[in-house]
């Protein structure tokens, strides 16, 4: 089988457990706080190495005491990307938990979202499958440097846009578009980005532009996809695993992605590989942080 090509971010998340979110010149007291390792690529890629589907991190990971502690984590875990060590400091997630289980991120981007064309060309395409990308990359100034890979790589693209969907650059997102990736979002980030006040419609507007099919996550009410009203599909629902009780909802639409994308490397169709995504995500809530341990995935009996 051939590897998937998780390109992205790997950070070191700081997660802060608090009731609510203080407001201006309030003074709160944490719960608790604590260190571990995150990033979307870095959740993708721990999700579909759960699977056990051939994958490589494209990661970079930077210099000073975050980019120790990620290199550290990401060796102990046999996920080491190939690539080398930036001369750039290495940056931090702030990851706020609130008593719900909701979170909310402040992000300090470093080396970790940075890409050179060199890297790309060092790559063997001939082992790879497809590639996944998230937005955060995109955004960031080196996005267009990522793009011009995935146009002369041929490789299918699953597209992960994110919150900030409508603050990447338009000339990439139709650059991205126009290589008909594969759609991951959420309700709200298909809504607002479309302007449409539904998910049907939303999904609809947005096949027109990409021409494949669009996954859209929806909490507690699963997940839909979209395949265009050329098949007679529409939008197909996939009802949602039961989750007895959120810990915190950091990194559960990476590994809803991850898990839809090592389901179709598999072989399941679309509809089987959601629900098998489902699953995963509300495992993912059930515990702290954004990915799971060995024993928590092979202990589940959803997956």
């Amino acid at each position: 089988m051939k590897k998937i090509l998780v390109i992205g971010s790997t950070v070191a998340d700081i997660i802060i457990n608090l009731d609510v979110l203080p407001t201006t010149a309030q003074d709160v007291h944490v719960k608790s706080q604590s260190m571990s390792l995150g990033g979307c690529a870095h959740n993708v890629a721990d999700m579909i190495r759960h699977f056990g589907v051939p994958y490589t991190l494209f990661s970079p990971v930077g210099t000073g005491f975050y980019g120790d502690f990620v290199r550290n984590q990401l060796a102990a875990k046999g996920l080491a990307s190939p690539m080398p060590t930036p001369d750039m400091a290495n940056g931090c997630c702030y990851c706020f938990v609130e008593e719900s289980g909701e979170r909310t991120f402040i992000v300090d981007h470093g080396a970790e979202y940075l890409f050179d064309k060199e890297w790309f060309d060092a790559l063997n395409l001939s082992k790879l499958s497809c590639a996944y990308i998230c937005g955060l990359e995109i955004e960031d100034k080196t996005g267009s440097t990522i793009v011009d890979f995935l146009e002369t790589s041929g490789l299918p693209v699953f597209f992960a846009p994110g919150p900030r969907i409508c603050l990447i650059d338009s000339a990439l997102m139709a650059r991205i578009f126009a290589l008909h990736p594969i759609l991951h979002l959420n309700e709200d980030e298909i809504c607002r980005y479309t302007g449409c006040d539904t998910i049907a419609d939303a999904a609809a507007a947005l096949y027109e532009t990409t021409r494949n099919t669009i996954i859209i996550t929806n909490g507690a009410n699963g997940a839909y996809y979209y395949d265009g009203t050329a098949r007679g599909e529409g939008l197909v629902h996939v009802p949602p695993m039961a989750v007895t009780e959120v810990t915190d909802t950091i990194g559960a639409g990476d590994g809803h992605c991850g898990a839809v994308i090592a389901g179709l490397s598999m072989g399941l169709s679309l509809y089987e590989a959601i629900a098998k995504a489902n699953a995963a995500a509300a495992l993912v809530v059930s515990v702290k942080g954004g990915v799971l341990s060995d024993e928590e995935f092979t202990a589940s009996q959803m997956l």
